[in-house]
């Protein structure tokens, strides 16, 4: 599969059409119309997206996963994405099990190339219903996921988007992100950030 250099790949990991995906399209809209990049958007919404059983299927066989579902429509657009946003609700204080069971998949994809991710670069957004809700563990979590498995994580930087966009819908859903300047804000810087990068490759 041959990497596009000017792919960013949104991943939405919310159930719902609300404030999560509003904020995911609002970056890549922002990202092609600001910066050219070539977008593409993915959802977990209506997907069937069994979780990982960790059976050891991927890593004998090398050929994905024993799961047959909708994963299989991502697993090329990973491939070939230089760039990624992934969002998430906040669900208990951390991200959706949605999007983690997407992580988790993606497992398949290492097992049959240790290199799938290295050196593709990736940033995160969190939706919360309260304004200290768990964003920030939330982003976190999909840092980490990034990290370890070579991929740059990056944010928007110090004084607004430290790790990522934190975004605030006051139980609001679309309506309340719509009205969060500071949070649109930080997507902004998240994605100026993403631009600088795609001018060094």
């Amino acid at each position: 599969m041959i990497e596009r250099k000017n792919l960013l790949l949104g991943i939405c990991g919310s159930p719902r059409r609300q404030g999560t995906e509003y904020a995911i399209k609002y970056a890549l809209n922002y990202a092609t119309e600001k910066f050219g990049f070539e977008t593409e958007y993915w959802t977990v919404r209506n997907k069937e997206i069994n979780f990982c059983l960790h059976c050891d299927y991927c890593i004998r066989e090398k050929k994905g996963c024993v799961n047959k579902d909708d994963m299989e429509n991502l697993y090329p657009k990973l491939e070939q994405a230089k760039f990624f946003l992934f969002g998430t609700p906040v669900f208990q204080g951390s991200l959706s099990g949605q999007l983690k069971t997407v992580l988790d998949r993606n497992r398949a994809l290492v097992a049959k190339n240790a290199n799938v991710f290295k050196d593709k670069i990736g940033a995160a957004l969190a939706v919360g219903g309260d304004r200290s809700g768990g964003q920030e563990v939330a982003i976190r979590s999909i840092l980490d996921f990034f990290q370890q498995n070579h991929i740059h994580p990056v944010s928007g930087g110090a004084f607004g988007a430290n790790l990522g966009a934190s975004l605030w819908s006051r139980d609001l859903g679309k309506n309340g992100v719509e009205k969060d300047e500071e949070g649109l804000r930080a997507i902004r810087k998240v994605i100026k950030r993403l631009a600088e990068l795609k001018k060094n490759i």
